[in-house]
């Protein structure tokens, strides 16, 4: 199981910098080390940083299209199961957990 995540553009990788820090990117970034330290493969793709993996990608490509505000994404084996939002912690820990998630 592969999670890949489409940020918004921010500042950094994982948009935790500054001085305005936004709590749920916090929450974010945190779930997101929780589940790499369990050894689920989870990349993160910031749109400022790494536009291709934006357009290149046909089902986020397209989700662009349809509305620019749609970030973030969230899929799971190419599947997306969240538009516009961080998923919930247990959401997503629940998911990664049905499959095999974890490197091989």
């Amino acid at each position: 199981m592969r999670i890949n995540v489409f940020d918004p553009a921010l500042c950094c990788s994982t948009g935790v910098c500054g001085a305005d820090v936004d709590p749920e990117l916090v929450r974010f970034a945190a779930l997101v080390d929780k589940l790499k330290q369990q050894g689920v493969d989870i990349q993160r793709h910031n749109l400022a940083h790494e536009p291709l993996a934006f357009v290149e990608d046909e089902s986020v490509r397209n989700a662009l299209a349809e509305d620019n505000h749609c970030l973030p994404i969230v899929m799971v084996d190419g599947e997306v199961i969240s538009k516009g939002a961080y998923p919930a912690d247990e959401a997503l820990l629940s998911r990664a957990q049905q499959g095999d998630a974890h490197v091989g």
